[in-house]
C-alpha cells in the first residue's frame, strides 16, 4: 500500500505545472513537536529583530552601524532608504536558512527576498492531499502570501504585480505559478518583467489580456544591487515615494545584509538588543544565529581585539592572521554580505577547509580588498547532523536512499502584526557536499509535523 501511495505522489509531483529541478522525496521531512514549536516561535522573534534593525539604522544615531550598512551603496539609494514614507516598513516575508546539528538549529543566513516558496506551495499541496500533516498555515503558503500582500496594500482585493528581473529569471516559473494560485483565490496577481510595467504621472500599469491594469502593490522580486539593470527603476522608486502604489519588500538596503547577523553578536550593541528584543528573544536569537563577524580590513588598535573571535585560542587584531592555518583550523565560511550578484544562491560562499591553503589565502585577501565596496562576513563552519532519506528514481520511481545533510527554510509571512509560519522547505544534499542548496541532485520537500 505504501509503495502504491508513494508512486502516486511521484506521478503527481512530476506532472504538476511547476518544473522540478531537484530530486523528489518519498515523504515529507519529519520534524519533532519540539522542532516545530521552535520554528513557530522563531518567526516572531525574527520579526522583532527586523523591526529593531530598522530602528537601529534610522533612529539610533550610532554612526558606525550606518557606515557598515551603507558601504558600496549609492547616495540616491541611501537617501531613499531613509525617507519617511516607509520608515516603519519591513519585509513581508522572512526566511532564515537553518542547519540541523546534533545540538539543535543554527541560523546561518536571513533572506527577505527569498525564492523557493512557490516550490514549497506546490510540493505541500501534493503531500497534503496524500494525507501528510504539513507544517505551516492551514490555508497554504499562497494564502499566507495573499494575506501579507493585502495588508501591505491596505486593500482587500489589490492588483499585485510580482516584478521579476533578468537576474532572478530562474525563479520566474515559480512566481508565475504563485500568481496563478493567487488568482484562484480571487487576488488579481501577475508575474511580469520590469519592461512590462508602464508608468504615468499618477499610476502604474501592467498589460494584461490586451488591456491595461492599474497596480496597487508591487512585490519586488529582485535585489537592490540589481536596480541599475531594471528598466525605469527610478520611476518605480518615484511611484513608491509618491505612494502611487505600495512596494514590498521596501527598498531599504540595510535590511538585506548578512552584516545584520554580526551586529546581533556585537557586544557593544548588547544593551540595545536586550532593550529592543527583550531578554528571552535576544537570548534565543543569539544562541541560534551563527557567530558572525565582518571582514573589516582595518587593523584593530594595539589595546583592542576582534571581539569574540579566537584563532588558535588567541584573539586577533588583523584578519590576515587567519591566512596561515592548517586545514582543520580553516573550518570557516566566507561569504559576501549583500548588494552583490555573488551574495545570493550560495554563489559567493567559500569553505576554508575545502580548498588548498594558497586558494584560502587568495580568498581572504579578496574579501578584505572588497571591504570598501562589498563587505564579506565570516562564520564558523557548522557540522550538521546526517539523515537517511528516501527519494524517487526519475526513471522507474523506485526508491533510493541518500545519507544527507539538511537545511530548513521556514517561510514567515507578516500580517496581523505577526510572522505567520506558512511552511518549511527542507533541502537535503549528499553528506559529501559542504554547502547545502537547491541543485539537481538535492532532495527538496516540505516538512511534516508530529503535532496533532
Amino acid at each position: 500500500m505504501r509503495k502504491t501511495v508513494s508512486n502516486s505522489i511521484a506521478y503527481r509531483l512530476r506532472n504538476t505545472k511547476l518544473p522540478r529541478t531537484h530530486l523528489l522525496a518519498v515523504e515529507p521531512f519529519k520534524l519533532s513537536a519540539t522542532q516545530t514549536e521552535l520554528l513557530t516561535r522563531l518567526g516572531n522573534d525574527l520579526l522583532k529583530f527586523y523591526r529593531a534593525v530598522n530602528d537601529l539604522y534610522l533612529h539610533s544615531n550610532i554612526d558606525w552601524v550606518r557606515d557598515y550598512l551603507d558601504i558600496g551603496k549609492g547616495d540616491d539609494l541611501i537617501r531613499h532608504a531613509r525617507m519617511k514614507y516607509h520608515k516603519q516598513s519591513i519585509p513581508r516575508i522572512i526566511r532564515p536558512d537553518i542547519l540541523i546539528t546534533n545540538d539543535g538549529f543554527v541560523i546561518t543566513e536571513l533572506d527577505s527576498i527569498p525564492g523557493g516558496f512557490g516550490q514549497l506551495d506546490s510540493l505541500s499541496a501534493v503531500y497534503e492531499d496524500a494525507g501528510y500533516n504539513i507544517v505551516g498555515s492551514a490555508r497554504g503558503v499562497h494564502s499566507a502570501f495573499a494575506s501579507s500582500l493585502c495588508e501591505a496594500s491596505g486593500l482587500d482585493d489589490p492588483v499585485c504585480a510580482i516584478v521579476v528581473s533578468d537576474e532572478s529569471a530562474d525563479y520566474l516559473p515559480e512566481m508565475t505559478y504563485l500568481a496563478v494560485e493567487l488568482q484562484k483565490i480571487g487576488l488579481q496577481t501577475h508575474a511580469v518583467h520590469p519592461k512590462e510595467v508602464l508608468f504615468t504621472e499618477d499610476s502604474l500599469f501592467i498589460n494584461v489580456g490586451g488591456g491595461k491594469l492599474q497596480v496597487d502593490i508591487v512585490y519586488r522580486f529582485f535585489e537592490l544591487f540589481d536596480l541599475p539593470n531594471i528598466p525605469k527603476s527610478e520611476l518605480l522608486l518615484y511611484a513608491a515615494r509618491k505612494k502611487l502604489m505600495a512596494v514590498t519588500p521596501p527598498c531599504k538596503h540595510f535590511l538585506e545584509e548578512k552584516i545584520l547577523l554580526a551586529l546581533l553578536h556585537n557586544e557593544y550593541l548588547r544593551d540595545y538588543w536586550t532593550n529592543s528584543l527583550g531578554n528571552e528573544s535576544f537570548t534565543l536569537l543569539k544562541n541560534t544565529i551563527a557567530p558572525t563577524w565582518i571582514m573589516d580590513n582595518r587593523i584593530v588598535p594595539p589595546h583592542a581585539e576582534v571581539s569574540g573571535f579566537r584563532w588558535r585560542g588567541k584573539p586577533i587584531r588583523d584578519w590576515r592572521e587567519i591566512i596561515d592555518g592548517t586545514q582543520n583550523q580553516r573550518r570557516l565560511v566566507l561569504k559576501p554580505s549583500g548588494f552583490s550578484p555573488l551574495a545570493w544562491g550560495s554563489k559567493g560562499v567559500k569553505i576554508g577547509h575545502d580548498m588548498p591553503k594558497s586558494q584560502w589565502a587568495e580568498t581572504v585577501e579578496t574579501a578584505l580588498m572588497s571591504f570598501e565596496t562589498s563587505p564579506y562576513v565570516i562564520q564558523p563552519f557548522c557540522d550538521t547532523a546526517l539523515f537517511d532519506l528516501e527519494y524517487f528514481d526519475y526513471v522507474d520511481t523506485s526508491h533510493r536512499h541518500m545519507e544527507a545533510r539538511v537545511r530548513l527554510c521556514p517561510y514567515y509571512f507578516v500580517y496581523n502584526n505577526r510572522a505567520n509560519l506558512g511552511g518549511v522547505l527542507a533541502t537535503a544534499c549528499s553528506k559529501d557536499k559542504k554547502v547545502i542548496h537547491g541543485m539537481t541532485d538535492a532532495i527538496m520537500m516540505p516538512c511534516q509535523s508530529n503535532i496533532t
